[in-house]
């Protein structure tokens, strides 16, 4: 029933929200871009979102923030909550209220964007085209949101060393590493995140390291130097977050096995 209304998104964009039901937080979570409808080839009268550029926010989002909704679809004019409104699984929100919630969300990025260089995601970005909706959605702050919510899942330690690297200042040398590459349409999710030094991400990038679905770690014969082999967990696996929903996904390790590891 909500074919027609999702439609009329395709090349735009959306927000991620996550409902109060089965203990939900109540919260955005995400934005991303629609690319195209496509039917379920198995499921007749079924659908399928097509999306790109997903992130998500480092900071979730409540619904409504010192008692202020933040979709005016939401509010009845007594300020009460618009129980019909937050029912529909699918909203129309106006151009101002997406950029509200966006810049909420990305606040904690939006400063680091200031320090961020080019190898804190080292791997080569692709740039996207289309207009873009505003500075929010722009590949340095995405970079940033990324790199934050990796390292805050990992507690800034490199997943295949169990490195803790802070200098003076509080900024670590922990960096996030895209499994799958934006470049070859990889999502800025943590689930195709992993936090690794400097070294370990360079060679995960080139293919020299790879992960298991078990989180082994998968080295290159003869491509990864003995100090580097001596520095990763003796268990010879990854040291995942405790969260699960950030944990590296199958799909992703399948994806660099497949088409980047070199062993």
């Amino acid at each position: 029933m909500y074919l027609s209304r999702i439609e009329r998104t395709v090349g735009d964009w959306i927000i991620y929200y996550e409902p109060r039901s089965d203990g939900g937080r109540m919260a955005y979570f995400a934005m991303a871009r629609v690319l195209k409808i496509e039917p379920d080839p198995k499921r007749p009268g079924h659908y399928y979102a097509r999306i790109s550029e997903y992130v998500e926010f480092p900071d979730t989002v409540p619904f409504r923030p010192n008692g202020l909704f933040l979709e005016s679809s939401l509010q009845l004019p007594d300020g009460t909550l618009n129980t019909a409104s937050s029912r529909t699984a699918i909203r129309a929100l106006p151009r101002k209220e997406f950029e509200n919630i966006c810049r909420l969300g990305m606040t904690p990025a939006l400063e680091d964007t200031k320090n961020i260089s080019e190898d804190t995601v080292a791997e080569t970005q692709s740039e996207y085209g289309g207009p873009r909706p505003s500075v929010l959605t722009a590949r340095p702050l995405r970079d940033a949101a990324f790199a934050r919510i990796v390292r805050k899942a990992y507690d800034r330690t490199c997943a295949m060393t169990g490195l803790q690297l802070v200098n003076g200042g509080g900024r670590c040398e922990i960096e996030a590493a895209h499994i799958r590459p934006v470049e070859n349409d990889g999502p800025d999710s943590p689930r195709n995140g992993l936090a690794l030094c400097r070294t370990v991400h360079w060679l995960f990038d080139r293919g020299f390291l790879s992960l298991e679905d078990n989180g082994t770690i998968l080295q290159a014969s003869k491509l990864v130097p003995d100090p580097v082999k001596r520095l990763l967990n003796p268990e010879g696996r990854v040291r995942l977050p405790s969260e699960k929903s950030a944990s590296p996904h199958s799909v992703f390790l399948r994806w660099h096995r497949e088409n980047k590891f070199k062993g």
